[in-house]
């Protein structure tokens, strides 16, 4: 399967990737990851990206086109994915379809996980991490046993710098900028699942994976 998922942050893409992953066989395809493996191998699309990260600046959208489409052209028409964290932009949108035309396959999937804005801000506002052993935390819904401590190591948690809530805000209200056009696009498409992210886990799960097994059955 080809597939796409898309959510703010906070929305759990991380944790319902795994479950999809393990569902489909899909292999997870994150931005980051590719851009590491370039980089790491030197390749001239790595070299290219190095180039700009080294500065601080931004890789331009061309770069960051050529790089994941890249690896979606090697897998050839047979390959199947989840794509996570791109694309991000129609622009990308647009590069990533033409990738696809080039090995005769589109896109099964777009799976968008939707959540409350103030429930987004209050999953992230709590969380708090092990500085040592990167353990994550809830206060409300995954706390430490003794508040304020890690459990395996008895290190004092910590909240990230980007999960104060006004970095939180910001970075959910860039989102929705970034994204909107590119939910419009794939609606254009008639491939895209909106999910209700404001349940349990489980039932997100459950419904993500209800909706691959009907585009299957297609």
């Amino acid at each position: 399967m080809r597939l796409i998922i898309l959510g703010p942050p906070g929305a759990g893409k991380g944790t319902q990737s795994e479950f999809i992953v393990e569902h489909t066989g899909a292999l997870h395809l994150s931005t980051g990851d590719i851009f590491r493996e370039n980089i790491k191998n030197g390749t001239p699309l790595g070299k290219r990206a190095k180039e700009y990260m080294d500065r601080g600046a931004l890789v331009p959208d061309e770069v960051v086109n050529d790089i994941v489409t890249d690896r979606i052209k090697s897998m050839g028409p047979e390959g199947s994915f989840l794509l996570d964290g791109f694309p991000r932009t129609v622009n990308q949108a647009v590069a990533l379809d033409g990738a696809l035309e080039e090995i005769g396959v589109t896109l099964d999937c777009v799976i968008n996980i939707n959540v409350d804005k103030e429930a987004l801000i209050q999953r992230i506002v709590g969380r708090r991490v092990c500085p040592t052993c990167g353990k994550s935390y809830h206060v409300t819904h995954f706390p430490p046993k003794v508040d304020g401590v890690c459990d395996d190591d008895g290190t004092q948690l910590i909240q990230r710098d980007d999960d104060q809530e006004e970095t939180v805000r910001h970075r959910i209200d860039v989102y929705e900028r970034q994204t909107t056009p590119l939910i419009d696009y794939y609606k254009a498409q008639d491939n895209l699942v909106d999910i209700d992210g404001n349940q349990s886990v489980q039932e997100v799960k459950d419904r993500i994976l209800a909706a691959l097994q009907g585009v299957q059955r297609a």
